[in-house]
């Protein structure tokens, strides 16, 4: 004779402890991380940000100005300078928002290279330390 296919419930129970023991441990390093991963994001924003605003100047002869901002980078703009050689479709498909839903601030000249791109941080405004700091292009340089 053959036994019924399936789980017992002293199968079932052991797997859901072992889930629960692998959450106790897990989920407060993960949880404690949260602003980690929004600087992360920030940066890796800026990284293609400036990485597209590097590609509109080789195409182009320049940066776009401080008044045309970041979105040259995805609708060409109508503002002097107009691009000459604007790339079809544009550098980006969208300009994102920092992590904290704010919009990135673009300078151009910078006063810290041709350009500065930056976040303000969790509170929107300049300075700050922690969660609040400013996360730019030219950190680290």
């Amino acid at each position: 004779m053959r036994r019924d296919a399936g789980l017992t419930l002293i199968e079932v129970m052991v797997v859901v402890v072992i889930l629960a023991l692998l959450a106790v441990v897990i989920v407060p390093r993960v949880i404690d991380r949260p602003d980690q991963a929004r600087a992360a994001r920030a940066q890796a924003d800026i990284a293609a940000l400036a990485s597209a605003l590097n590609l509109y100047r080789l195409d182009n002869g320049s940066y776009p100005t401080t008044e045309q901002g970041l979105e040259a980078l995805v609708t060409r703009p109508t503002s002097s300078p107009v691009p000459a050689n604007w790339t079809s479709g544009g550098y980006m498909d969208r300009v994102p928002a920092d992590p904290w839903g704010n919009a990135y601030l673009y300078l151009q000249p910078g006063v810290h290279g041709p350009f500065d791109i930056l976040s303000q941080g969790a509170d929107g405004r300049a300075g700050g330390t922690g969660t609040d700091a400013d996360i730019t292009n030219w950190q680290g340089e």
